[in-house]
């Protein structure tokens, strides 16, 4: 994939390269709001698992209930931004989701009841779907000045999801203290992360919303015209349901599983930090296969993928499997998600746009709810392992489902 993708970088002059850099560097701003929503908010609770499990005496599947809490506000975020975005702005949206994110994250380290950051979960959870949808919307017009490019600002913005992760993979072992809620020190650090990530975002928000202040008034001008088919789609929506599933299985307990097979701190670290760096490398790897396939198929390809790299450290404990598994999971999760945007983008008009990204948000949402307390289930019944085993299969199920998926402009 990477030679198609890299043609185009290579065969620009200097004056196509720098027309397309004020984009790229746009895209890469806005992607810290990703950074935020999932690498920050979402995936750190998976390295602060195995402390909180132990400080507070939960089992796995209560330790899988606090990313159940966090898919359920996800869920009530993604089925509000609709009207919410009939009253404000995305880019409104944006701003308020980073800055609410920021606070509760801080929140969560003043709290030692589970109920309470149950509840703190379910609310940072919608915070968070304001600032993926609104930036996804924000990146599929900023993706629209430049077609060419078109697949490289998608991939830039939902790759931003390992900036999340290289930092909490850094900031997480390095502030949790081995004391009586240790842990609780590593969420006053993530928070001021969120903030320091959300200053840079919320500027490239503006920024993008007023370039394309036009687009986006020509949009809610046409909102009413023509009602969107949801079956058209369906299996697109649901491969990408059961991505989420899979996908959240493999984020939430993958730590747990390595360091339950005996792998050090400074081993796990490292994998996660392989992770987070091959997140981000990922827009440039999958650009193409985003530009070239508009139906299911590069949804299909990448749960694929996923599949292989869940099952991986299920079946062999060695630590080069499980960086390799990192590796190939890092490069491609996220590009499953910038894959739906890609596919609202080339089957849907501007003024469907919104009511697309959400519907593929609310199933995501559903996976992810459904993902952490099942897999968790299964783990404290037949092992981590076995949890993961389930994972692949929901994730290879998914891929069948997306490949069914055709083109709607071939309808």
């Amino acid at each position: 994939m990477s030679p198609i993708s890299l043609d185009t970088a290579s065969n620009s002059t200097p004056a196509e390269a720098a027309q397309r850099m004020p984009t790229l560097t746009l895209a890469a701003a806005l992607s810290l709001g990703s950074a935020i929503a999932l690498g920050l908010a979402r995936f750190a609770y998976a390295l602060l698992l195995p402390s909180m499990k132990l400080d507070l005496g939960w089992s796995f599947a209560q330790a899988g209930a606090m990313n159940t809490a966090n898919a359920l506000g996800y869920l009530l975020g993604a089925l509000a931004f609709p009207r919410l975005a009939r009253r404000w702005s995305v880019g409104a949206l944006f701003g308020g989701g980073c800055a609410a994110t920021a606070l509760l994250m801080a929140g969560s380290g003043l709290l030692a009841d589970t109920h309470s950051l149950l509840a703190l979960r379910v609310i940072t959870g919608a915070s968070s779907a304001a600032i993926f949808i609104s930036g996804g919307v924000l990146a599929a017009r900023l993706a629209s000045a430049r077609p060419h490019d078109a697949g490289l600002v998608l991939g830039l913005y939902y790759g931003g999801t390992g900036w999340g992760i290289v930092a909490s993979s850094v900031l997480v072992p390095l502030t949790i203290v081995n004391a009586a809620h240790g842990w609780q020190f590593a969420w006053f650090a993530l928070a001021a992360a969120c903030a320091v990530f959300a200053a840079v975002a919320i500027g490239a928000a503006r920024r993008i919303e007023s370039m394309h202040a036009s687009a986006a008034s020509s949009a809610r001008s046409h909102g009413a015209a023509g009602a969107l088919h949801w079956p058209r789609f369906s299996a697109a929506l649901m491969g990408y349901g059961l991505f989420g599933v899979g996908y959240i299985g493999y984020m939430t307990f993958i730590v747990a599983l390595l360091r339950n097979a005996g792998m050090s701190a400074a081993v796990v670290t490292g994998f996660y930090l392989l992770l987070g760096v091959a997140t981000v490398v990922s827009a440039r790897v999958w650009s193409g296969l985003l530009d070239r396939m508009r139906g299911g198929q590069a949804l299909a390809v990448l749960n694929a993928l996923l599949a292989v790299a869940t099952l991986l450290p299920a079946l062999f404990t060695q630590a080069w499997v499980a960086f390799a598994s990192g590796m190939l999971f890092g490069a491609t999760f996220l590009s499953a998600v910038a894959s739906t945007t890609a596919f609202v983008r080339h089957n849907l008009p501007l003024s469907h746009w919104p009511k697309g990204i959400s519907a593929f948000t609310i199933v995501f949402a559903f996976g992810q709810i459904v993902g952490p307390m099942a897999i968790g289930w299964v783990s404290d019944g037949a092992g981590l392992a076995r949890g993961l085993v389930y994972s692949a299969l929901l994730l290879a199920a998914g891929a069948l489902l997306a490949a069914s998926q055709k083109s709607l402009r071939n309808e």
